[in-house]
């Protein structure tokens, strides 16, 4: 795995400038005078960016708060700097990076999120957590095959938390599925985010759930009843007001036809409806300490089976299709490969082989197109069967 981006966001109000070290870049790189941005910064407010000194070290940190209009007037005296890249949106840079570095930013944002999530009470949450998720979206936009890969492959954010995990699989799916929808911008990052947050108050159970072998204990199963009303709690203590991201939070288990918890209500709501069908899903393809995860064409037909008429799964079944990206599959001449792709229907991904029909392993992945009859899908394999492990990077690098 790349090392995450060594740039940290501070919180709001952090008076000491000492930081970790930041590497000075080369002088090439394209600066501007703060001056020139002045309109986007609000004397109360965090920093959308850096600000640099005129040697280009780091002066104040982005979330920092200017705190009077004499210390904004004092840096603009100074001639302080901001870099012109640290100007375009998370979403910006997204479309704007080449191909190759895209599994960077995946590891760097999804490691950016699970550290907001595991401390919801720290300061500057909402700003955080905005500033993470934004960071994710324009990557799930840029590339959507590729934001699916992070969902079934297990290394691609093996060292974030496993209650982490599964809220940005969770989060992933629902707005895939939403966008299939064809529901509003404004519906699907509130969606995001409430798949993000819908399980702060149970993180760490979920990941003791995920190692224990044994059935739940009483207590674990009073904190499982109650955790949607708790991480409703916990948003607002962190200042959510947004009455339609609380109640779906809060809503997230309950069930059109009353057999939900914690309240047993039909009337759920749209977004904790699809939230809720994107995590059963997800879980279907995580493994714990007592089961393996699910094959990927399994979880999808069992969702299917469970709920055939309700369009969010007729959505889903669509979006992820039989063999998602991530899965790893067997060709009808014998070879061994892994989705990158979805293709024309659910059934014919793009594929990137890793060995030949006898079993050889090939030094670079051989791109197939499955909608070839001589290439279709056999079967999904499970990950010990398939023995892929080659690194995102260079399997992305190797097909173009």
């Amino acid at each position: 795995m790349p090392r995450p981006w060594r740039l940290q966001v501070f919180p709001a109000g952090a008076e000491s400038v000492a930081r970790p070290h930041f590497p000075i870049r080369s002088v090439n790189m394209p600066f501007t005078a703060l001056s020139n941005v002045r309109q986007r910064m609000v004397v109360g407010q965090a920093l959308p960016f850096n600000v640099r000194d005129h040697d280009r070290s780091l002066l104040l940190a982005r979330g920092q708060v200017i705190q009077s209009e004499d210390q904004l007037a004092a840096l603009l005296e100074r001639g302080a700097l901001v870099d012109l890249d640290e100007l375009l949106s998370p979403r910006e840079r997204a479309r704007q990076v080449a191909r190759t570095e895209l599994p960077r930013m995946w590891h760097e944002g999804l490691a950016r999120v699970g550290t907001v999530l595991v401390d919801p009470r720290g300061q500057s949450f909402r700003t955080a957590l905005d500033d993470a998720s934004d960071a994710v979206l324009g990557l799930v936009e840029r590339d959507p095959d590729l934001a699916i890969f992070q969902i079934l492959t297990r290394e691609a954010n093996a060292d974030v938390a496993y209650g982490a995990q599964r809220a940005l699989h969770t989060a992933i799916c629902a707005h895939l599925v939403g966008q299939r929808l064809g529901w509003d911008t404004a519906t699907l990052e509130r969606a995001f985010k409430v798949a993000l947050t819908m399980n702060l108050s149970m993180l760490e159970l979920q990941g003791e759930l995920a190692r224990q072998r044994a059935a739940p204990t009483p207590t674990q199963r009073a904190e499982l009843l109650t955790h949607p009303m708790r991480s409703v709690e916990i948003l607002m203590q962190a200042g959510v007001g947004d009455d339609d991201w609380l109640q779906a939070v809060a809503r997230h288990h309950e069930q059109e036809d009353g057999n939900g918890y914690p309240s047993g209500r039909s009337d759920v709501g749209e977004i904790a409806s699809l939230v809720r069908r994107a995590e059963i899903y997800t879980a279907k393809l995580a493994s714990r300490s007592h089961r393996e995860a699910l094959l990927a064409d399994q979880a999808g037909r069992q969702m299917f089976m469970q709920d055939p008429g309700h369009p969010m799964i007729a959505a889903l079944v669509k979006e992820f299709g039989i063999y998602p990206p991530g899965c790893l599959v067997r060709l009808k001449g014998g070879e061994l490969g892994i989705v990158v792709a979805r293709g024309p229907t659910v059934t014919t991904p793009i594929v990137a082989c890793f060995t030949t029909a006898s079993g050889a392993k090939l030094a670079t992945p051989r791109r197939v197109d499955t909608a070839e009859s001589r290439h279709a899908v056999q079967a999904v394999v499970g990950d010990r069967a398939g023995g892929f492990c080659m690194p995102l990077e260079r399997l992305l690098s190797s097909l173009g």
